[in-house]
C-alpha cells in the first residue's frame, strides 16, 4: 500500500557494507595467527598478571581510614626523627 518498501533514503556504500558484515561475523572467520596469538596471550595472561602483581604489592602499604591532614598514608610510617639539641 505504501510502495512495497523499495525506497532507500540513503545510498549504501558497498565497501562499508562489506566491512560491517565482516565486523559482525568475525567469530566465523577468526584464525589463530602469530599476531592473534600474541594479542590473546598478552591481554588474557600478561596484562592481568601485571595488574594483580601491582595490587598485591601495594595491598597493605597504604591506610586511608581516619587520616588527618599532614599524617602519612603509609600503614607503617617511618618514625619521625627527633631533633637533636
Amino acid at each position: 500500500m505504501a510502495g512495497g518498501g523499495h525506497f532507500q533514503p540513503v545510498r549504501l556504500d558497498p565497501a562499508l557494507e562489506r566491512w560491517n558484515f565482516m565486523r559482525e561475523n568475525v567469530y566465523q572467520n577468526f584464525k589463530f595467527t602469530k599476531r592473534a596469538t600474541r594479542s590473546v596471550v598478552l591481554f588474557t595472561l600478561v596484562f592481568p598478571a601485571v595488574i594483580a602483581g601491582i595490587a598485591i604489592r601495594y595491598d597493605n602499604k597504604y591506610d586511608w581510614a581516619g587520616k588527618l591532614k599532614g599524617e602519612s598514608l603509609l600503614r607503617n610510617a617511618p618514625a619521625a626523627k627527633a631533633e637533636e639539641e
